[in-house]
């Protein structure tokens, strides 16, 4: 990796930006309504980072990997360096455990957290995971609410791009199924 830098990419739920540093991905902003909010955005999240024309070869191949499954790709993120460091470290626990997750699964809020040993923080789990910086790649959204409930996403569209995001990878969880009941 290299100096803190961040970069524009297109993806088919629009412009992303990518954020590293010398250690890792710092973070991974979803799309803003529009490229100059998504940039204005970064700029307040990680205002020590630069944007760059080019981005050094690790970062290229993260984005290419995010762009493929956004893509509707089968793609593993798990093994993409980051760098959380300025994350509080429950935060951070919460992280390596959605990151397990694969494509077109999910897992709820509560299974999060009984797998680290704290079963009656869900809501904090929760909490974690709407303050997570690198979306997609800690994939958040495919935590649930209790009941297969999509529960809450903070990126701009809300719990519309979360569903998006789950119907891409083909989350069975996700289907609206039939608007009427069949007879």
């Amino acid at each position: 990796m290299s100096a803190p830098g961040f970069a524009l990419f297109d993806t088919p739920i629009g412009i992303c930006a990518i954020a590293w540093s010398g250690r890792g991905i710092t973070g991974l902003q979803l799309p803003e309504p529009t490229p100059v909010a998504t940039r204005a955005r970064v700029k307040r999240r990680w205002p020590d980072a630069v944007e760059a024309a080019s981005v050094p070869a690790g970062v290229q191949r993260a984005l290419d990997r995010v762009q493929a499954l956004l893509a509707g790709g089968t793609v593993d993120l798990a093994d993409i360096p980051l760098d959380l460091e300025a994350a509080p470290e429950f935060h951070r626990k919460v992280y390596e455990v959605a990151r397990t997750i694969p494509p077109g699964h999910t897992m709820t809020y509560g299974e999060i957290a009984r797998r680290l040993g704290v079963p009656h923080e869900s809501r904090e789990v929760g909490q974690a995971l709407g303050k997570n910086p690198v979306a997609i790649i800690v994939p958040c959204h495919r935590v649930l609410g209790a009941d297969g409930k999509m529960g809450g996403f903070s990126a701009n569209g809300g719990v519309s791009t979360k569903r998006r995001m789950l119907e891409i990878e083909g989350a069975p969880e996700v289907g609206a199924g039939p608007l009427f009941a069949a007879r």
